[in-house]
């Protein structure tokens, strides 16, 4: 029986990906885990792998065409003749007005701000976007009931200033994705706390003699520390959906990777199953992935908190941005001198009051004792 390969969804906030390669062809045998193409999002490059062992039956999208996160990329059968499930295209659902699939996150909201429903909107591919729903208010008669202002998409009065027009790239629409989220949805705090590093850099260095390692673990040890706080605080390792405290069951710690001049937030999943020496080496390893551009898609997804340092640009202070449906980004700086540094924290005031960030920074400006690491 021949199975559909989709185009995977790697940001939360992107419902659209490029397909950036294409690298086998109708025909092909592909084996199970076998790169077949990359699709580049927000935030990533991210390969696309066959799930299964097979011959390519059928492809459905072009390489640098942009697709549907969800969409069927292609077919992939037992044999090479296998045929597939008859496809419904977009102009057969356009002339029934029905909408195929279901809408994407950003539609979902969109029907529920205006009370529509799904089923009356036709959609121009396989899932109802939010520009069919604006394609479908748009022919509504005068008096029918349109969207409100602050459902429609926001647009800018253009300067009045002489200039250009240019393209953000797609880690730039990430940035402006995720900005928008901290602006619109969350309710942003900062506080910080001065302490003095010594402490953590002893421990540090005693961690790394223990472990015989090359580099200073500090800052994965202060990811390390904010991952067990998470799990001892469950209520910081959540966000708020529908006016409700929604509270993650693992602890994905997202950390900031700055590799050349693209900003990566790497994730270390299931970061409370670990022991230290074990976190050290899974976040190694996204971070070498993220420096060669090669983050997977659990790689690059799916934080429920967050880690960023700007030490190695010797940045003493710095309110970094909260990761999408995150409650907590902690801010790690360089020490402005030999007894004080600042480690910082934004937070969502919806999920969190400064009481409850203030207790978090007062447990993480203070290293753990040796003795409660292995050795």
């Amino acid at each position: 029986m021949p199975y559909s390969l989709h185009a995977p969804r790697v940001n939360n906030n992107d419902d659209i990906v490029q397909l950036v390669e294409l690298s086998v062809s109708e025909g092909d045998f592909v084996s199970f885990g076998q790169v077949v193409g990359a699709v580049e999002t927000d935030k990533a490059l991210v390969d696309v792998e066959a799930e299964r062992g097979g011959y390519v039956l059928r492809i459905l999208a072009e390489q640098n065409e942009k697709v549907e996160v969800g969409s069927v990329l292609m077919w992939i059968g037992d044999s090479p003749d296998e045929s597939i499930p008859e496809q419904r295209s977009a102009e057969s659902a356009r002339a029934s007005g029905s909408a195929v699939g279901r809408p994407t996150a950003k539609a979902s909201a969109m029907l529920k701000e205006l009370g529509l429903d799904a089923g009356q909107i036709p959609a121009s591919g396989e899932r109802l976007t939010v520009a069919d729903i604006e394609s479908y208010l748009a022919r509504q008669p005068s008096g029918a009931r349109v969207a409100p202002a602050a459902a429609a998409v926001r647009q800018d009065w253009p300067p009045a200033i002489a200039g250009d027009y240019e393209d953000l790239s797609a880690e730039a629409h990430g940035m402006l994705s995720t900005v928008l989220w901290h602006r619109d949805q969350a309710v942003p705090g900062y506080l910080e706390l001065e302490y003095d590093p010594a402490g953590w850099e002893d421990y540090a260095a005693g961690f790394a003699q223990r472990h015989k390692l090359m580099l200073s673990p500090l800052l994965p040890l202060l990811a390390y520390r904010v991952a067990e706080i998470a799990r001892e605080r469950p209520q910081i390792n959540a966000t708020i959906v529908d006016n409700r405290r929604y509270v993650y069951a693992p602890v994905n710690l997202g950390f900031t990777v700055q590799a050349g001049e693209t900003l990566y937030l790497a994730v270390v999943r299931n970061a409370h199953k670990m022991d230290a020496p074990s976190f050290i080496t899974a976040l190694g390893e996204v971070q070498r992935h993220a420096m060669g551009h090669k983050l997977r898609a659990d790689e690059a997804s799916g934080a429920t908190i967050g880690f960023s340092s700007m030490a190695r640009w010797t940045v003493s202070r710095h309110v970094p941005v909260l990761p999408p449906q995150t409650g907590l980004m902690i801010a790690h700086a360089a020490a402005r001198d030999s007894a004080k540094a600042v480690l910082g924290a934004t937070y969502d005031h919806r999920l969190l009051s400064g009481f409850d960030v203030v207790q978090v920074l007062q447990l993480l400006v203070r290293p753990p004792a040796a003795e409660k690491n292995p050795a």
